[in-house]
């Protein structure tokens, strides 16, 4: 019994621990870079504009994105006012 606890701490501590990036995209930056490589590639998202994006992927086997999950301000929704109509 002690062995299965020890177990199934240990294999939680370790997928604790490995590091996990499940989103592509950073909502917080409108442009993208894509890097192209031999063994595979990257988008990187932090840059505010295209031709600041241009100057890190010159050169480069990259190419910049628009990047489709930028909010653009995240204001919140003000108050709607519904009508009520009275029933009688």
């Amino acid at each position: 019994m002690r062995i299965l606890a020890l177990t199934i701490i240990a294999t939680g501590t370790i997928l604790a621990a490995a590091p996990a990036r499940a989103q592509t995209y950073d909502p917080s930056y409108p442009i993208c870079l894509q890097v192209f490589g031999a063994k595979g590639g990257y988008i990187e998202c932090g840059y505010t504009s295209m031709a600041q994006c241009a100057m890190s992927a010159s050169g480069r086997a990259a190419q910049c994105l628009i990047n489709p999950y930028f909010t653009y301000g995240s204001k919140e929704p003000g108050r709607i006012y519904r009508r009520r109509h009275r029933v009688y």
